[in-house]
């Protein structure tokens, strides 16, 4: 039996995932509109801790100030109700045909004024929910043709759009961190920073890049062809995991937004394994919200929608139990030595061996045996095995 979700495993859904209606360009909605309040209160009794939205998600585009204001008032009280939290918000700036050519990165200068006016709406509603990060995906930053779109231009205005809404955090005090959502390619045909190593290389020329990290979703580095257990390392590696998007995908091909684990299953159990196992100490490796942004079948009813929001907790935590397993298998830990895993958190070089000194040790090289250095083998294989067998709970 799976177990059951608490607030304490920080399992956060987006209002967009549960909350959307099954349309795609191929056909009309499957299921009726969602109430933000039921929401709130259908994923407190599923064991969620926490809701994310986009402002379009919340609040319908275009309305009054006191109808936005209503529609916030009745959130914040479902919020009350259920203690459930806002760990993160997000502003859309794909729907709206304004945002054709995107948003930060709009040929039109008064679409770049609009947009950036409407996400800073959106960081002040951020602030006043207690959120500690805030997302940008740029899923119209980009182009389908070459000649359209001065990239390097872009950048520089994508990079004037962060700059200000970093200082305006700063000056207003909100301390609000900023995470940026790669993806390669749709809707766009290709999209400003489309993966985690782009994004990364754009945040090194901000002017505030301790205030910038990253929000990866399994999806979008997967339809790249990309790794995604080794991309949030990476982001881990660098302190940029700021926040992290969790769903299913298989193979390159559109964003299927799938439960969780209902993909690549094996890089979803190396992610786990990794997330809660993989600190400097053996402890978790990220202590934010394990949040989901994926996609009810558009096969579901409501009663669909809301197994489907269950599935992603359970397999999540079915993964952490057979993550935890696999580290205390005495069969693993011998596998793991035999393969030299932990070896590779050994300095190269001795401590405080100057490169003088490495160029004088013989054993380094003139004395290696290299043929009988390459005859030894690593047993991945097996490790792999023993992995398999424990998911599989063979083990």
């Amino acid at each position: 039996m799976a177990p059951r979700p608490t607030p304490a495993d920080k399992f956060s859904f987006g209002l967009w995932t549960v909350g959307w209606q099954a349309r795609d360009p191929f056909g009309d909605a499957t299921r009726p509109e969602l109430d933000a309040v039921e929401a709130v209160h259908r994923l407190a009794e599923l064991g969620a801790y926490g809701i994310t939205f986009h402002d379009d998600d919340l609040i319908p585009f275009g309305v009054d100030a006191a109808t936005r204001d209503q529609h916030i008032a009745r959130f914040r009280k479902a919020l009350d109700e259920t203690g459930l939290v806002v760990p993160m918000v997000t502003t859309n700036l794909f729907t709206h045909p304004i945002f054709k050519d995107g948003g930060f990165t709009s040929n039109d200068r008064d679409v770049r004024r609009y947009a950036l006016r409407k996400v800073l709406r959106q960081v002040d509603l951020a602030a006043e929910l207690g959120a500690s990060t805030f997302v940008m995906w740029g899923g119209r930053e980009g182009s389908e043709y070459d000649l359209a779109k001065d990239v390097r231009a872009a950048l520089d205005r994508y990079r004037e759009a962060v700059d200000l809404l970093t200082q305006y955090s700063i000056d207003k005090g909100y301390n609000l961190r900023f995470a940026l959502e790669p993806k390669p390619n749709e809707p766009r045909g290709d999209i400003l920073l489309p993966t985690i190593g782009h994004a990364l290389g754009f945040i090194s020329q901000l002017a505030h890049p301790e205030l910038v990290g990253l929000n990866p979703e399994v999806g979008h580095e997967q339809m790249a062809g990309l790794n995604y257990a080794h991309g949030i390392a990476q982001a881990l590696w660098q302190g940029k995991l700021f926040h992290l998007d969790l769903n299913g995908q298989r193979g390159i091909k559109y964003d299927q937004d799938l439960v969780f684990g209902h993909g690549d299953l094996m890089n979803a159990f190396a992610l786990v394994d990794l997330l809660e196992n993989g600190g400097p100490n053996g402890g978790p490796a990220y202590d934010g919200p394990r949040h989901f942004d994926y996609k009810p079948s558009r096969t579901e009813d409501m009663d669909g929608v809301w197994a489907s929001a269950a599935a992603n907790m359970s397999t999540y935590l079915l993964l952490k139990e057979r993550a935890a397993a696999f580290r205390a298998d005495p069969e693993v830990i011998e596998a793991l030595a035999a393969s030299k895993v932990g070896e590779l958190s050994t300095p190269t070089l001795n401590d405080g061996e100057s490169y003088d000194e490495f160029l004088a040790d013989r054993s380094a090289f003139e004395d290696v045996d290299v043929d009988a250095v390459a005859e030894r083998g690593f047993a991945f294989v097996r490790l792999n095995q023993l992995a398999v067998e424990h998911l599989l709970g063979a083990r």
